[in-house]
């Protein structure tokens, strides 16, 4: 049978669920465009930069079950959508990137947007595809697919040349699409018998939940009460564990963990590691101690023993291991003794300390974080969708807002990419249109994608974004005041976001140190409920560092080699001094 290239992309799109795709068409795509214009189940949706579509895509795979997708045109559109791949390449969200390319029958050289897309996109991806006939069109989309959702999720590239997508060719047939099961290790019982040794001699175990353990998160509620043990998420896996269950501790456990962890974690004896690949954030910086026993479980075996031993490795699907190490462990009553009996009450006056601590600061005429938070709780739907941003609000938010049993909270972690928020909640409104979605950014984050609020325009998407605005780039800011008394490009100014807002058909509220919180969200919501995007202007107090902030200084400037640290001690009083 004979079929144009686009036809048969638009087909193996269809296949495999896509239904919806990012982007901005080009002279080497505009046949696809074309093709998706037709399908009867996959939406295109038109960006204002292909950056801001890249952020939407991953939401889309974060937030549902349909994996999110880029069509864009090569070179400059394939660059400007660099940042939100390389975002879901480290934190290993699936996607598919799919371009256009230029033609590959014609003998010449320096055709337009000629350049080695692959070569760009190989640190960047789990893998690239580069089709070369029609015969590879449907194929390789499905490998394509596989490649970016088995072992450990990921981005991939797939190159059309334009001419395929084109003109008709011949195919031999137009298979269906069989999906890959998830993956467990064949070798994985030995591993499961050395782990449940180990929690069985524990008196007083443990359990850090990432990202991974997303897809199980009934199997960890299982664990957590069976062994009565205190739980700890790393930033990106807020949503994996209840804030409301009474093991629920918070982000982190080490130096840089709320108060709640860092008690509730004192004398591990066996860290049960899910989903978490012991990076950079979710360690503090690697401040964390992690004890002998550590029974560490994920479906990349090259994340075992990498920053931190493993007393027993597991490696596959988290839902599936978690299945065999709970049918091991039995009912786990035996003669094991637990010490943790005390730890829920443990949590819950920490937790109540640590708010209470944060309410009682002065913030002035600003925004006291602790009772914003606290409205925002209040004022959000139990289903609701909170994307945040890279900043100081990452870590207030991340410390303060307890997420709910059915909420979802994303945002960007080991690649930390600014920019992140305002498509995102975008993205995931188009994929949950039914769920209330907001979004936590601060001005400097908000600055670089806020024109894709025309996009939620355009779609009819009710997203609220708070912004917090304090008129700096104030995570660096902040770093830069203690060592250096000066704060070198990170002072904004001139941002005026009820201008923003008009242009780009959003409505605007302000929120001052003089406001209640609640009664400006509930506004938003009842406007954002119409279809209108709405943005709140957020005049935050940002005078007092969270935990994670404090922890992660403490860790690193211990780290520094003495002379380093005298310098730095010595430079930060001549200039305090000196002004």
């Amino acid at each position: 049978m004979k079929k144009t290239g686009a036809e048969l992309a638009v087909f193996a799109l269809e296949k495999i669920g896509v239904q919806h795709t990012f982007g901005i068409p080009g002279v080497h795509n505009t046949e696809l465009y074309d093709q998706l214009n037709n399908s009867t189940q996959i939406t295109p949706i038109m960006v204002t930069h292909e950056g801001g579509g890249a952020f939407m895509a991953d939401a889309v795979s974060r937030v549902s079950n349909h994996i999110g997708t880029l069509v864009v045109v090569p070179a400059a559109g394939l660059t400007h959508a660099a940042s939100g791949i390389g975002e879901a390449y480290l934190d290993g969200i699936p996607m598919l990137v799919i371009c256009g390319g230029i033609r590959n029958d014609l003998d010449y050289g320096y055709q337009l947007h000629e350049m080695d897309q692959h070569q760009f996109m190989k640190g960047l991806t789990k893998a690239t595809f580069h089709v070369q006939s029609h015969e590879d069109v449907i194929p390789m989309l499905y490998e394509a697919y596989q490649t970016a959702t088995s072992s450990e999720p990921g981005p991939v590239f797939v190159e059309i040349p334009v001419n395929i997508q084109l003109m008709s060719g011949t195919v031999s047939a137009m298979p269906d699409f069989q999906k890959n099961p998830p993956h467990i290790s064949d070798t994985i019982q030995g591993d499961i018998e050395k782990a449940v040794a180990l929690i069985r001699k524990a008196k007083r175990p443990t359990v850090f939940a990432g990202w991974g353990a997303m897809g199980a998160r009934k199997q960890l509620h299982t664990l957590v009460d069976r062994l009565g043990a205190p739980v700890s998420t790393t930033l990106q896996g807020l949503s994996v564990f209840p804030s409301e269950h009474p093991l629920h501790t918070g982000m982190g456990f080490g130096p840089s963990g709320v108060p709640a962890a860092q008690n509730a974690f004192r004398d591990t004896d066996c860290l049960i590691a899910i989903g978490t690949r012991f990076s950079e954030i979710p360690t503090g910086s690697f401040g964390c101690e992690i004890p002998e026993n550590l029974i560490h479980i994920d479906i990349n075996p090259d994340v075992i023993n990498a920053n931190y031993p493993a007393a027993a490795g597991l490696v596959g699907d988290s839902g599936l291991v978690l299945d065999r190490l709970l049918a091991a462990l039995g009912n786990d009553s035996g003669e094991v003794v637990r010490e943790n009996s005390e730890v829920p009450a443990i949590i819950a006056q920490s937790k109540q300390d640590y708010l209470q601590e944060w309410l009682d600061h002065d913030s002035k005429q600003r925004v006291n974080p602790a009772r914003f938070f606290a409205d925002l709780k209040g004022e959000l739907s139990p289903d609701a969708i909170l994307a945040v941003d890279d900043g100081n609000h990452t870590f207030l938010t991340a410390e303060l807002f307890p997420v709910g049993e059915k909420q979802k909270f994303i945002c960007p972690s080991d690649f930390n990419c600014m920019g992140y928020a305002v498509p995102a909640a975008i993205g995931a409104k188009i994929a949950q249109p039914d769920r209330q979605v907001a979004a936590i950014v601060g001005d400097g984050a908000f600055t670089m994608t806020c024109m894709e609020l025309l996009t939620a325009t355009r779609n009819g998407l009710g997203v609220i974004i708070f912004v917090f605005n304090d008129g700096e780039l104030s995570q660096i800011s902040q770093a830069q005041a203690i060592p250096y008394n000066r704060k070198p490009c990170t002072i904004l100014g001139g941002l005026d976001l009820s201008g923003v807002a008009t242009a780009t058909g959003s409505h605007f509220l302000k929120m001052s140190g003089q406001s209640t919180p609640a009664d400006a969200m509930a506004e938003a919501a009842s406007i954002a409920a119409t279809g209108k995007p709405v943005v709140v202007d957020v005049e935050i107090d940002y005078s007092k560092k969270t935990a994670f902030t404090k922890g992660t200084v403490k860790t690193n400037f211990k780290r520094l080699p003495a002379g380093t640290k005298a310098r730095f001690l010595g430079r930060s009083l001549f200039r305090h001094v000196l002004g």
